[in-house]
C-alpha cells in the first residue's frame, strides 16, 4: 500500500501557458507530455462511492495500470489518500490481484463485495505535462492536466472540463507541496485549491 500525498489546484484555461513557462524556468527543461486515458468503475448502485473508494484502469505510453483508492482526506487542496496500483495486461480489471494487494479490510471488503456487478461509469482523457522539481530535500512531481470527463448517460454524452495542476510528493517533506504551491501562485494567476478529485467530478457529472 502507498500514501498518496498531493495538492490539486485548479488551473484557469487563460493561465496554462503562464503555469508551463513557470515549470520549465524553474526546472530547466521542456515539460513531458503523456495521453492518459482513464475507465472508472462501479456498481449501478456505487457501492464504491459510497464506501469512499475509487477503482480506475488507466492507459499510459507504456501499458495498462489498475488502481484502487480510498478517497481518504482533502483540505486546502491537499490530498491524502491510500492506493494500490499494478500493471495489468490489457483493458481489462483484475480485481483478485488486487484483493491481495489491498491491505485495507474495510477497502478490500468493499472491493469484494462489488466486483461480480462491476460497471464502467466514466472516463477522464487528458494530457499530462510533467516535471520533476526538487526542493531542498524533497523531490515532487509536478503535472498540469487538460482534458475531459466523459460520461454517457441514457444516450447523451456528458462532459466536464479538466484544467489542473498537481504537485505529487514523491519523497520527503510534505511541506514541500505548499512552499512549491505558493511559489507558483505567486506567478500564476488564478490558481485555486481544489479539493475535488477527477472521480468525484465524474460522479457529479452523471449526478446532474
Amino acid at each position: 500500500m502507498g500514501m498518496e500525498r498531493e495538492i490539486k489546484l485548479a488551473l484557469p484555461v487563460s493561465q496554462v501557458e503562464a503555469a508551463t513557462q513557470w515549470f520549465v524556468a524553474r526546472t530547466g527543461v521542456e515539460g513531458r507530455p503523456i495521453e492518459l486515458a482513464n475507465i472508472y468503475f462501479d456498481t449501478p448502485k456505487l457501492a464504491l462511492a459510497t464506501s469512499k473508494s475509487a477503482l480506475r484502469l488507466r492507459h499510459t505510453p507504456d501499458g495498462w495500470l489498475q488502481t484502487f483508492k480510498t478517497v481518504g482526506n482533502a483540505k486546502d487542496g491537499l490530498h491524502s489518500r491510500h492506493e494500490w496500483e499494478m500493471p495489468v495486461a490489457g483493458e481489462k480489471l483484475e480485481i483478485d490481484a488486487l484483493l491481495h494487494a489491498c491491505d485495507e479490510p474495510a477497502a478490500a471488503e468493499a472491493l469484494r463485495q462489488a466486483a461480480p456487478e462491476l460497471i464502467e461509469l466514466f472516463r477522464t482523457n487528458f494530457t499530462r505535462t510533467l516535471w520533476n522539481v526538487s526542493l531542498a530535500d524533497s523531490e515532487v512531481e509536478a503535472a498540469i492536466d487538460q482534458g475531459d470527463v466523459l460520461a454517457e448517460v441514457n444516450g447523451e454524452t456528458r462532459r466536464a472540463p479538466i484544467s489542473e495542476v498537481e504537485l505529487e510528493l514523491k519523497s520527503g517533506d510534505e511541506a514541500a507541496l505548499n512552499t512549491l504551491a505558493s511559489e507558483l501562485g505567486k506567478q500564476v494567476a488564478g490558481l485555486a485549491p481544489d479539493n475535488i478529485s477527477k472521480a468525484q467530478r465524474g460522479y457529479q457529472l452523471r449526478a446532474s
